[in-house]
C-alpha cells in the first residue's frame, strides 16, 4: 500500500539522490532504486579514493563546489556557512576539478566570448539574423586567427549577470551571475560552458567582500547595476575547491548518492575493480 509511511521514505530516497522530495515514484526513480549494491559499494570505495587526492583543507573560510551535486559549500574552519545550488558545465563542456584561490570580484563585467563559442554559435547566429550582436549588446573588438573578437556589454543580457568572481587557473573556469534563473528550480543542473553559475550571487559578493573596508551592502548593489565594469581585488584570497564526488554522508550522517554526470566513476573502476559496475 502506497501509505503515508512510504511516501515519506520516498521523499527521503528523492533528497538522497539529488530529486526533489516530491514523493512521486518514476522511472527514473525506479532505475535508482535497482542499482545493485556491488554498484553502490564500488561507487562508495572510488569516492573514499577521491579524498586521498585532495589537498587538506585549509583553516577558515574556505568555498567547495561539488560538481555532480550541482551545490557550492562555504565553510569556516569547518563548519558550514551556507549551501548555493549552481549549474555547472554540460557534457562536452565539462568543468574541471581543481583548487584555486578567489582574489578578484568583477562588477557589472564584460563577457569576452571565448573563440569556440564565436565559431560554432555566433557566426551561425549571424548568419541568419545581420543584428544578433546588436540584438544582444555584443560588440566586435578585433579579429584572431581569422575569427572576430566579441565581447558582451554589462547589462541586463549579459550572460554573467551583473557579477563574476575570479580564482585564476589554466582552464578559464570561474563563478558568475546568469539571467537565466529558471535552471536552478531544475534537479539536474549541468548547463553551462563550464564555468559555474551562481543562483544567489549577491550572497556571495557580500560574503567574500565582508572584511574589505567600505563594500557594504548597498555599494554591493549599486556596483552591480552600475553598467560599468568595476573590479575589486579581495583582501584576503579565499581558497576554493572544486570537487567530483558521486557519494558522500554529509553531517547529519546521512548517505547521499549522484549520477556520475561525466562519466568519471567508470574510468576510476576500470582501473580499481577486476569487475567494475556501472549505473
Amino acid at each position: 500500500m502506497f501509505d503515508d509511511a512510504l511516501e515519506s521514505a520516498v521523499k527521503v530516497f528523492q533528497q538522497r539522490h539529488g530529486y526533489s522530495g516530491s514523493g512521486v515514484i518514476s522511472d527514473t526513480l525506479i532505475r535508482q532504486m535497482n542499482v545493485p549494491v556491488l554498484t553502490r559499494i564500488q561507487q562508495l570505495l572510488i569516492n573514499m579514493e577521491r579524498v586521498r587526492w585532495l589537498p587538506v583543507s585549509p583553516e577558515g573560510r574556505l568555498i567547495v563546489v561539488n560538481i555532480p551535486e550541482f551545490m557550492l559549500h562555504a565553510t569556516n574552519n569547518g563548519k558550514k556557512e551556507f549551501d548555493m545550488p549552481v549549474v555547472v558545465g554540460k557534457e562536452g563542456h565539462s568543468t574541471v576539478s581543481f583548487y584555486g584561490d578567489m582574489n578578484n570580484v568583477v562588477f557589472s563585467p564584460y563577457w569576452n566570448v571565448p573563440a569556440s563559442i564565436v565559431r560554432k554559435e555566433i557566426l551561425p547566429a549571424q548568419g541568419r539574423n545581420a543584428n544578433y550582436l546588436a540584438n544582444n549588446n555584443m560588440e566586435v573588438t578585433g579579429e584572431r586567427n581569422g575569427l572576430p573578437v566579441v565581447r558582451q556589454k554589462p547589462g541586463p543580457k549579459n550572460s554573467l549577470g551583473q557579477v563574476k568572481f575570479l580564482f585564476p587557473n589554466s582552464f578559464n573556469i570561474y563563478f558568475h551571475d546568469t539571467p537565466a534563473k529558471d535552471l536552478f528550480k531544475r534537479d539536474n543542473r549541468a548547463y553551462s560552458h563550464g564555468c559555474i553559475r551562481l543562483s544567489d550571487p549577491v550572497k556571495m559578493a557580500n560574503y567574500v567582500l565582508q572584511d574589505n573596508g567600505d563594500w557594504t551592502a548597498e555599494k554591493i548593489d549599486s556596483a552591480m547595476n552600475a553598467g560599468k565594469e568595476k573590479w575589486v581585488k579581495i583582501k584576503d584570497p579565499l581558497p576554493v575547491m572544486i570537487t567530483y564526488y558521486t557519494a558522500w554522508v554529509d553531517e547529519n550522517k546521512t548517505l547521499h548518492f549522484r549520477d556520475d554526470i561525466y562519466g568519471h566513476d567508470n574510468v576510476v573502476a576500470k582501473k580499481m575493480f577486476e569487475d567494475p559496475q556501472g549505473e
